[in-house]
């Protein structure tokens, strides 16, 4: 198995990007405001006072039967697909993108993850792919 090389330590000091599935579900019946909603809401109330931290929302991250979803991801950084998410764990998420910004290659290590979220990681993504996150 090839296994890729973390990539290069970055100075960057820009915002992290997170972007969260609106249209998530958890497998729950269609209603006005769906969970996926429900989280991307929470992260950006909880984010709104912190330059560092930026909430895109996005209409499908495709891994509905782990919903909810988002992706997190900064210049020079691994990016990482999360998932079995809900509004109920936003601020074990922001704890986990505070750590993810401290990160020099964007790896958190499951013990320095909230222990809420130790199988929230389905994918891991090249620094390559986000170069304006």
């Amino acid at each position: 198995m090839n296994i890729p090389a973390p990539p290069e330590p970055t100075d960057d000091t820009g915002p992290v990007h997170l972007h969260v599935c609106v249209t998530c579900r958890r497998g729950l019946p269609a209603s006005d405001s769906p969970p996926g909603r429900q989280l991307h809401d929470a992260m950006q109330a909880r984010a709104a006072d912190n330059p560092q931290v930026v909430v895109h929302e996005v209409s499908c991250l495709a891994a509905c039967n782990d919903g909810c979803t988002a992706v997190v991801a900064m210049p020079g950084k691994w990016g990482w697909l999360l998932a079995n998410l809900g509004p109920e764990k936003a601020d074990d998420l922001m704890t986990y993108v505070a750590a993810y910004g401290a990160s020099r290659s964007g790896t958190v290590m499951p013990s320095r993850r909230p222990a809420s979220l130790s199988d929230m990681v389905r994918g891991r993504f090249p620094a390559s792919l986000f170069s304006g996150a």
